[in-house]
């Protein structure tokens, strides 16, 4: 699960007054009504004064702050936009925008219509074919109205986030066009709910924090030695006290699906899976001499595939989107020094299985390979941490598997990700010299921070401090994206709200990095200031 086993990884509400709606909006949005004159903005006026209560602009406006940074903007003369007394969100509201024109009215304090746009008005539509990507959105603000159009619904809810935030930070939405779409295609969270139990409100306030910051990933690591936390019906005697009913994981998915935001659960397996041992101890690894290890299974035994897969199945109507992770990593029959001698019948088994010249590797990545197939017969696509691709054995572990590259501290043994990305495999970054959020700081771990993720990290930027040489290896549809994690080592080291607070700045820096990727252009201590007013 990404963690090496020495580390023991172990709303808005309307105004009353409707001429003072365009003010209460603004201060319930963290804003702050203009005084002075700023370049492309006259001081504020009267909602009264016009039905948008907008300033007509003097000379071409400068873009929103928002973060992640809106990537292109034209400037234009006219007047900004922000919601007056007379302001309302157009779309069509029995059509596939209404949530996103819903959700926007309900944080600006505004009505939702279908109809025909007015002044004042912000307007929602789909453009099939507009450029971009189904991420990627358009935000035009002309004559005192703004309109956002992309080519599908969830590049429209993006844009609905820079309005929110451009009025945070600004008080308006300045004059003029963006043209915005994400850098990388996986840009998120993961969070190990095995060893620590996060309650549903909890996982829910941090998938809104990830909205607004357009991220679109929460990995969901549920199973491990210590714990097993999402109820279940097919095996109800793996599961820990303290878990997540499946009531509340539909609520968490579903609040996730209207945020455009993907849920990934993952069962790691054939290690880490302690849980599953303590009420199977049949299922554990034993070497020749009768030693018993931790948290792994006998890959030789057709029971302990069929418990996984068991799981699977039962888990897959649960987690309705498009990825499993299946785990893989540090299976402990591979970290001996001789597997065949040590595990006679995982050697035994493998020669059956694939051969007189297969080994206990051929047999992990038989492992592998078999619970990516479940996964596919599911309709997922599969991941993989990286240390569960296993090279040079006569079983080749599936090309079609995506590779979480998580040990990215140079301490760490395994191998580097350029030869993962030379094999034509698709990887997703998770380097955990910047991106581990390790409870209680074991083994050398400390708590990330924005800063250094906003100066140094890249998305190419695999393993240590330095990215791969040859950019060639590492563009948008080499590295997919990035995700930040959150291992519970030692789940008392910080109370729920420490965790919020600790990763707030790391997850606001890499949303930038994964959107834009160029250089920052604001310093680190701007980009802060920033995140503090925009609340995110």
């Amino acid at each position: 699960m990404g963690m090496p086993r020495r580390v023991n990884r172990a709303a808005c509400v309307r105004g009353t007054v409707a001429g003072a709606a365009a003010t209460f909006v603004l201060i319930a949005l963290g804003c702050q009504q203009p005084t002075e004159s700023s370049p492309g903005d006259t001081p504020a006026t009267s909602p009264s004064a016009s039905p948008s209560a907008s300033a007509p602009a003097k000379a071409p406006a400068t873009p929103p702050r928002t973060i992640p940074s809106v990537r292109s903007f034209e400037p234009g003369t006219g007047s900004s936009w922000r919601p007056g007394d007379n302001s309302r969100v157009v779309a069509d509201l029995k059509g596939p925008l209404a949530d996103e024109a819903r959700m926007i009215a309900d944080e600006l304090g505004i009505k939702a219509v279908s109809g025909k746009a007015h002044g004042g008005d912000l307007s929602l539509a789909l453009k099939p074919g507009q450029s971009g990507g189904r991420e990627g959105y358009a935000l035009t603000v002309k004559d005192g109205r703004a309109r956002i159009t992309g080519a599908t619904d969830t590049g429209v809810f993006y844009g609905t986030r820079t309005v929110k935030q451009a009025l945070r930070s600004g008080g308006r939405v300045p004059a003029g066009v963006i043209h915005d779409r994400p850098a990388r295609a996986q840009r998120g969270l993961n969070l190990d709910i095995a060893r620590k139990f996060y309650t549903a409100s909890w996982i829910e306030a941090r998938l809104r924090e990830m909205a607004d910051l357009k991220l679109n990933q929460l990995g969901l690591h549920f199973s491990d030695d210590q714990g097993f936390r999402i109820q279940s019906s097919s095996h109800p005697e793996i599961v820990s006290q303290q878990h997540l009913t499946k009531s509340e994981v539909r609520r968490i998915v579903a609040l996730a699906q209207r945020l455009h935001i993907t849920v990934i659960p993952e069962i790691d397996s054939p290690g880490h899976l302690g849980a599953v041992i303590d009420a199977h101890p049949g299922l554990q690894l034993r070497n020749a001499s009768g030693t018993r290890f931790i948290g792994a299974v006998d890959i030789s035994d057709p029971a302990a595939a069929r418990i996984v897969d068991e799981l699977m199945r039962e888990y897959a109507p649960l987690f309705p989107g498009r990825y499993w992770h299946l785990g893989a990593d540090e299976y402990l029959a591979l970290t001996v020094k001789d597997p065949q001698a040590s595990f006679p019948q995982l050697a035994a088994a493998a020669k059956r299985k694939y051969g007189s010249r297969a080994t206990v590797q051929d047999l992990a990545t038989g492992w592998l390979n078999d619970r990516a197939a479940v996964a596919r017969e599911l309709g997922k696509q599969p991941k993989a941490w990286n240390d569960g691709f296993l090279p040079g054995g006569v079983v080749t572990p599936d090309r079609n598997i995506q590779v979480e590259y998580w040990t990215g501290r140079l301490k760490e043994a395994a191998r580097p990700p350029e030869p993962y990305l030379r094999e034509g495999r698709d990887l997703v970054n998770l380097n955990s010299e910047y991106l581990y959020y390790v409870l209680g700081e074991p083994n050398g771990f400390r708590y990330p921070t924005g800063e250094r993720i906003y100066e140094q990290w890249t998305p190419g930027t695999l393993r240590g401090t330095k990215p791969v040489a040859d950019k060639n290896l590492t563009g948008p549809g080499r590295v997919l994206g990035a995700r930040f994690a959150i291992w519970s080592d030692h789940p008392e080291a910080q109370t729920q709200a420490q965790v919020a607070r600790g990763v707030r700045l790391p997850l606001a820096a890499l949303a930038q990095r994964l959107w834009d990727p160029g250089k920052p252009t604001l310093s680190w201590a701007d980009f802060r200031a920033l995140a503090d007013r925009l609340g995110v």
